[in-house]
């Protein structure tokens, strides 16, 4: 006899799958840290609480969401880990340890838990790219089938890097704890620049939306644990509004747009709004703050004819102060070229191509000044230059429209 699904009580949960999403996203990284702190098996922890959460969607269905969602999936977790266990005589001894303490843990060891997970995915003795494919699976429960496809390599093929990244930890003895104070400032940016790297591997193209939204939520579980970190916030900041711009960053042919022609109204301004108040409530003003500010400005202006290019140089300069390259200066040129006029854009963009030579973003930026200073045959030849050097497919169509808008 067919069931409805139970109707839950919870804020824009309407069923089963709504509650168990939800679960996944607050309390997988809580379950799958415990394990891995009382079992010492990655594979375990990641296995058992994919367990959980499977039996969830047929428990639930049957019997209801329960009050205390986390409390349920970390007792079935726990279980399931045990079961597990139990088929392994070789892990007799593992199984009564771990067998001492099946209460729920206190709040403070779970928060422990979560920030020793994070640190430790992202450990520097770990290859960067095993860092964000760690952190994606282990820390935000992203599929693994998931996962290759943003790094384009088949399953089969993560699931081995992942593998080889979990057997470093074993075989390195790589320490599951938060870093000790003298080094935590060093880590956790080295935390922060993996989670920017996978969600730019999910930004740049709308098929590995997930991806992103994944970091997203590792970096928000980041500024919960760590509230009075600015960069974490800064970060969480500048990931709110370049993903509040993903609806308007394709036209209807799947050709990429600039900010100029994107429709400011697709934009998700309730996300740009929490970046807000994750910039003012900043303590300090760190290479990520700087660069959020940045992104607001952008999100502040009603048009792009509007935006406060003035202000923006201002905050290029200090971001240069606060962490130079060759990159930041190309930016800053292009602002400066915004406020001041194409031809000064021109001069400064210039100064900079030396050292960013064979990137295409240089004939880029010089192919748009180009155009804006009525310089239109020059303009059409660094879009070519741009067009060979561009990476990836939506960058060269993007740059080929323009092109293609000049060309007689």
């Amino acid at each position: 006899m067919h069931r409805d699904p139970p109707v839950l009580a919870g804020p824009g949960l309407t069923n089963v799958a709504d509650a168990v999403t939800s679960a996944h996203r607050t309390e997988w990284a809580r379950i799958v840290a415990g394990l891995i702190r009382w079992t010492g098996d990655w594979m375990l922890a990641e296995d058992a609480a994919q367990d959980a959460f499977a039996a969830a969607l047929q428990s639930w269905a049957r019997d209801g969401v329960p009050d205390r969602p986390g409390a349920w999936l970390t007792t079935t977790a726990r279980h399931r880990a045990i079961d597990r266990l139990r088929t392994a005589t070789s892990e007799r001894s593992r199984l009564q340890r771990f067998s001492l303490d099946l209460e729920t843990p206190r709040v403070d060891d779970a928060e422990d838990d979560r920030l020793r997970l994070i640190f430790t995915c992202c450990h520097p003795a770990l290859p960067l790219d095993a860092q964000v494919a760690l952190t994606l699976r282990t820390v935000a429960g992203l599929p693994v089938a998931e996962i290759g496809r943003a790094f384009l390599v088949s399953e089969a093929t993560m699931a081995q890097r992942l593998v080889r990244a979990r057997r470093k930890i074993e075989h390195a003895a790589i320490p599951y704890r938060t870093p000790p104070a003298e080094s935590l400032v060093e880590r956790l940016n080295g935390v922060l620049a993996v989670l920017y790297l996978a969600f730019n591997a999910g930004y740049g193209d709308v098929a590995f939306a997930e991806v992103a939204d994944s970091a997203i939520a590792v970096t928000e579980a980041l500024v919960d644990l760590m509230p009075l970190e600015s960069e974490a916030r800064g970060l969480l900041a500048l990931m709110l509004i370049q993903g509040s711009r993903r609806a308007s960053r394709f036209d209807a042919n799947g050709e990429l747009l600039t900010l100029e022609e994107q429709d400011r109204s697709l934009w998700n301004h309730a996300d740009i709004e929490r970046a807000r108040l994750l910039i003012s409530s900043a303590r300090g003003r760190g290479p990520y703050v700087v660069q959020a500010a940045i992104a607001q400005c952008h999100a502040n202006a009603s048009s792009a004819g509007a935006t406060d290019w003035t202000r923006i140089v201002v905050l290029y300069d200090e971001l240069t102060a606060l962490r130079p390259s060759p990159i930041v200066a190309l930016n800053r040129a292009i602002a400066v070229g915004m406020r001041d006029g194409p031809e000064a854009g021109l001069r400064l963009i210039d100064e900079v191509a030396a050292e960013l030579d064979g990137l295409h973003l240089v004939p880029a930026a010089q192919a748009d000044m180009l155009f804006r200073a009525g310089r239109r045959d020059e303009a059409i030849v660094r879009y070519r230059q741009a067009i060979e050097l561009a990476p990836t497919d939506p960058g060269r169509a993007q740059l080929t429209a323009r092109l293609r808008s000049l060309e007689p």
